[in-house]
């Protein structure tokens, strides 16, 4: 179950005409093929991530270390896909950063950002890990072709989308992604 975003629909969230290569915070699911259950599984409401879910999570995880102008937001590695909040820094557009939360220090990053940013970064996580997980776990073609994206317009939006993720393995029996959710 997705949350409700201004009338955003579970299919891409892509604003046509708009550059993704700006600064801004986006919301990003990953899901994997055949939404197969891969990554673990829910136990009493919480997530208990096997070997190839701990390999995904380290990989987001590790974002920021490959993409310094990029700061990670609430992410949960679910059984079959992945949530988190990304949030690209701008030099030019530094002062108008949109904070994480309402608690967050607001402290303006000074790298400058490369075209197409947010689907070289997203692309990067996916590369990873499947090729980990063919090199470590002997698992091929773990991702679906597409992800789905978000433009985060606000503060309250980013808390929505923040709530929606920490409490995304308890509402796992109402997923959408959830293999028993969908219709045969």
């Amino acid at each position: 179950m997705t949350p409700e975003l201004d009338g955003a629909q579970k299919r891409s969230g892509r604003l046509k005409d708009y550059d993704y290569a700006q600064a801004g915070a986006y919301f990003v699911t990953l899901v994997t093929w055949q939404r197969d259950c891969i990554f673990g599984e829910i136990v009493k409401e919480t997530m208990h991530l096997n070997e190839l879910g701990k390999t995904a999570d380290k990989c987001w995880r590790s974002i920021p270390e490959h993409f310094p102008y990029v700061e990670l937001g609430a992410y949960v590695v679910m059984p079959n896909h992945l949530h988190g909040i990304l949030v690209i820094h701008d030099a030019g557009r530094a002062t108008g950063r949109l904070r994480l939360r309402e608690e967050d220090n607001d402290i303006p990053h000074r790298i400058n950002i490369k075209p197409g940013i947010l689907s070289a970064v997203v692309r990067s996580v996916r590369s990873t890990v499947s090729y980990r997980t063919s090199q470590e776990h002997d698992a091929l073609g773990i991702w679906q072709r597409n992800y789905y994206e978000h433009l985060i317009h606000n503060e309250r939006e980013m808390d929505t989308i923040w709530r929606f993720i920490e409490a995304n393995p308890a509402q796992w029996d109402k997923d959408d992604e959830n293999p028993a959710n969908i219709p045969e």
